[in-house]
């Protein structure tokens, strides 16, 4: 197969940057990712900006935030007691927290800030609210096999 297409299996390097140029992931170093197309695992600016791509193309693709995490919703960001955190946790800014919702499912949250008696958290993703740009190479293009 020599171009990406919707249910491909893609390896790729790539390289994430925000737009002021800072990274925030790269497989630079590291094995390259492997993701199949069309599964809803990916950010759709991400999963897009892959479709069509060559066999060893490489491009640069910039995904506005509707197309990566949305924007900051401020519902998921909420100020608790500190008297709510484990006795002896010393929160800090950056820190990450699991917070279990009343269905068990968990849900990552990180404190934006510390006050004297409160704590921030936020919900959101951290990349939400950016545009993010992307250098992407395909190493390879699979053939992916739909089990029926």
């Amino acid at each position: 197969m020599s171009q990406v297409k919707e249910n491909s299996t893609v390896v790729v390097h790539y390289t994430g940057k925000l737009t002021d140029g800072q990274i925030f992931d790269t497989s630079e170093g590291k094995e390259p990712a492997e993701f199949v197309l069309g599964q809803g695992r990916l950010i759709p600016g991400f999963e897009n900006g892959l479709i069509d791509m060559k066999l060893n193309e490489k491009k640069t693709i910039t995904i506005l935030k509707a197309d990566a995490y949305g924007d900051v919703v401020k519902e998921m960001i909420q100020e608790i007691k500190k008297t709510d955190l484990p006795q002896d946790m010393e929160p800090q800014v950056g820190m990450g927290l699991v917070s279990k919702a009343p269905d068990g499912q968990e849900i990552n949250l990180m404190i934006a800030e510390v006050k004297e008696d409160t704590i921030v958290i936020d919900g959101n993703h951290p990349l939400a609210g950016r545009d993010l740009i992307f250098d992407l190479e395909v190493i390879e293009i699979k053939e992916t096999v739909i089990a029926e």
